[in-house]
């Protein structure tokens, strides 16, 4: 019996490359298009999930039979969801907000199977940042490595310098815990 087919739901390219560290390549990326606005007194946990819970339900409708991964990333400052930043004042903001201080980055997977049984896990690590001199923002800023990342940085890029401590999922904070993908896709079918 063959494998199922198996669509990433996600246009990051950081999940791809993720996927291919576990042997892993979809048949195709099908990124869902859906509000991701928070709603209304939504805290970061259950937000996180309901995103990737409904980017799974979009591209699952549209690849019936396949085996489908979605993930949804944000880092979290207290009960306050950092965007991802687009233009220098989110990001100047941002950082602001992370210099010495920790912060959690929740990564939700879905996954639905091949007979549209959808599984969802939630991956949770705390990252401390060590206080920002104002020439470290402006050197970060300036590396345009931030632009439309969860909470302005990249872990695994040259913001790394300025992480002092991290507790959980290095993969996760990237945007896919491997080890959580890989136990869930071997659930649907696949094997990595």
């Amino acid at each position: 019996m063959s494998a199922p087919r198996f669509i990433l739901a996600s246009a990051s390219p950081r999940r791809l490359e993720l996927l291919g560290r576990l042997g892993l390549s979809p048949d195709a990326v099908d990124p869902a298009d859906i509000d991701e606005t928070p709603l209304k007194a939504e805290r970061p946990a259950p937000h996180v999930a309901r995103l990737a819970a409904e980017k799974a339900a979009a591209v699952a409708a549209r690849h019936p039979g396949a085996v489908v991964l979605a993930a949804d990333t944000l880092v979290a400052a207290g009960l306050r969801i950092l965007p991802k930043a687009e233009d220098e004042a989110t990001e100047r903001a941002c950082l602001k907000l992370l210099s010495g201080r920790r912060h959690q980055v929740l990564t939700a997977l879905t996954v639905v199977d091949a007979r549209g049984v959808a599984r969802h896990r939630l991956n949770r690590s705390t990252v401390r940042v060590a206080r920002l001199e104002p020439a470290d923002v402006d050197a970060y800023i300036a590396s345009g490595e931030w632009n439309g990342k969860a909470g302005g940085y990249a872990i695994q890029g040259r913001f790394e310098a300025h992480v002092q401590w991290m507790e959980g999922s290095f993969s996760g904070i990237m945007g896919l815990p491997l080890a959580d993908a890989r136990a869930m896709l071997r659930t649907a079918g696949l094997n990595g």
